[in-house]
C-alpha cells in the first residue's frame, strides 16, 4: 500500500514512526530470553545492524542474582483461599 491514497473523503496518509531503541529492546525481551535472539529481533524492528543494537540489549539485560525461593505452606489447616467477587455498580434510575 502506498503512503498516500485517495478515498471518497479525500487523500489519506499514514504516518510511519519506527520504534525507538528502548522500545525495540523491550519488545525483544518480551519475545525471548536468549540475548542473541533479542539482538536480532531488536535490530530487525529498528532496521539497524545488530552490532549497533547489541550494546543496548546487553545493558538492558537483567542482572542474574542468586535467590533462594522459600515456599510457605498454609499450616496445619491446609492452604488458604481468597475469593474475589465483583459487585455491579448501583445505578440511579429516575422514573
Amino acid at each position: 500500500m502506498t503512503k498516500t491514497w485517495n478515498t471518497k473523503f479525500g487523500p489519506r496518509r499514514v504516518r510511519h514512526d519506527p520504534p525507538t531503541l528502548a522500545e525495540a529492546v523491550t519488545a525483544a525481551q518480551g519475545l525471548t530470553d536468549n540475548l542473541s535472539e533479542q539482538v536480532e529481533i531488536a535490530a530487525s524492528l529498528i532496521g539497524l545492524a545488530p552490532e549497533k543494537v547489541r550494546d543496548a540489549v546487553m545493558a538492558a539485560a537483567p542482572q542474574r542474582r542468586n535467590v533462594n525461593v522459600v515456599a510457605v505452606g498454609g499450616g496445619a489447616r491446609g492452604s488458604r483461599s481468597v475469593i474475589v467477587e465483583r459487585k455491579p455498580a448501583r445505578r440511579m434510575v429516575n422514573r
